[in-house]
């Protein structure tokens, strides 16, 4: 579902893949290419390395300009595989080796990324929605701080964490990272929040999420039946205001 590869073998074989595009999926699907893109549209992002790490001695230096902790990230997918927290030069030296070789494994992409680790998160998504006219809403937020072993184990919303204006700001964030790379089809932006109410752009899923009868529920929107309607060229029947 996030294989930028095979959503081009489907263009090219005139077929519709329900889903963004090839172009959008490489995108936004490359970790540390994504943040570099928001970087320069001056969207909060997580302290860190600018481009994917080209070696050990590359993390210590970038490691040392945030501060610890950190955090090693696969820059070709998630789900905890690829990631490891470092307190110090030690434990990332050591741990760039063990996230380089499960990236690898688990992605074929043995390349990483570094970011300050944010101790006791928030951890926030925003649904969002967009067809090939440039339409676009999002669907509110989903909260997913409790977690284990990066899974998330329980979704709620609304957050209890997020207020009417926080949302706004967050949804409205979200779009813009949407528009940024010409994304349509249904996606979710993925943020950290720390204590201070501040939030960060994380990373972009480029497909549904296994948790997104969360939103079903509490908005009535059939998103399957929405990304099927934009696959086949309709405008969005929804209105933020909606």
């Amino acid at each position: 579902s996030k294989n930028a590869a095979f959503a081009r073998a489907c263009a090219e074989s005139n077929r519709i893949f329900i889903g963004p595009s090839a172009t959008c999926i490489a995108a936004a699907g490359n970790k540390s290419a994504a943040r570099k893109t928001l970087m320069e549209l001056g969207i909060p992002v997580i302290p860190g390395s600018e481009d994917i790490l080209a070696s050990p001695q590359a993390a210590l230096e970038v490691a040392a300009a945030v501060g610890y902790p950190v955090i090693l990230k696969a820059s070709g997918g998630g789900g905890g595989r690829g990631m490891r927290i470092a307190c110090n030069k030690e434990e990332l030296l050591d741990g760039f080796a063990v996230a380089s070789g499960e990236a690898r494994a688990a992605f074929g992409d043995p390349d990483l990324y570094l970011e300050k680790y944010i101790e006791k998160p928030r951890h926030i998504e925003i649904q969002i929605i967009g067809d090939c006219f440039g339409n676009y809403v999002h669907l509110g937020e989903r909260e997913c701080s409790i977690q284990m072993r990066y899974q998330k184990l329980i979704e709620e919303s609304p957050s209890p964490s997020v207020d009417e204006v926080l949302r706004n700001k967050l949804g409205a964030t979200a779009i813009q990272v949407a528009r940024s790379v010409g994304y349509s089809n249904a996606g979710t932006m993925e943020f950290l929040m720390d204590k201070g109410g501040n939030f960060y752009f994380m990373e972009m899923n480029t497909r549904i999420q296994v948790e997104h009868p969360v939103t079903e529920m509490i908005t009535g929107v059939d998103i399957i039946k929405e990304q099927i309607r934009v696959a086949y060229g309709e405008p969005l029947r929804y209105k933020q205001k909606d």
